[in-house]
């Protein structure tokens, strides 16, 4: 059986990501959501009462779909030292439409949460705060996951702000260099 509900939530979520990927924070409004949603204002605000209900439910989405990533990919990565930082750098530099979707998707919703209330962005927060004691209990030395962390952050602003754009050899040099730091430790 399907979820009327559900489905509403769901196009009203796709609607206001779309909007803000494509038009930007300020042109994200409950009526545009609505509208780009297909479904009537009051329809709307049945489900999210306001923008920053609109918000957190977007935030609250996108955690989600990080923890899972994160939690599939850590699934594939091999037992042993430095398996949270491997997840971490498999994600960052999984197949380019994949890893770009997701990105494009994240940065939409970080954008207009910090534009709107910065506080919003505390589910997600509270994702890195698991990847980093994860990353903690790894069994590298000290900074060793946190630079895998840092760089792969990194990616994530280079794009989302598309400062450049590295070349898939510069990429495959940058992964190299981040799994010799992995297996050496130093």
């Amino acid at each position: 059986m399907v979820d009327a509900h559900a489905d509403s939530r769901t196009r009203i979520l796709d609607a206001a990501e779309a909007i803000v990927q494509a038009r930007g924070v300020p042109a994200l409004t409950l009526e545009s959501a609505a509208r780009d949603a297909g479904i009537s204002k009051g329809g709307l605000l049945y489900h999210y009462a306001s923008k920053e209900a609109l918000l957190a439910a977007m935030l609250g989405r996108l955690a989600e779909v990080m923890e899972a990533d994160f939690a599939a990919t850590l699934a594939a990565q091999p037992e042993g030292r430095g398996r949270a930082a491997r997840a971490l750098l498999a994600s960052a530099l999984k197949e380019p439409v994949a890893a770009c979707v997701l990105q494009d998707r994240a940065a939409a919703v970080f954008l207009a949460a910090f534009h709107h209330d910065p506080a919003l962005l505390d589910p997600v927060r509270a994702v890195f705060a698991r990847m980093r004691a994860a990353i903690a209990a790894d069994g590298l030395p000290p900074g060793v996951g946190q630079a895998i962390m840092c760089a792969t952050d990194g990616l994530f602003m280079v794009h989302v702000f598309g400062l450049y754009t590295l070349t898939p050899a510069e990429l495959a040099d940058l992964r190299a260099a981040l799994e010799r730091l992995l297996e050496t430790g130093r």
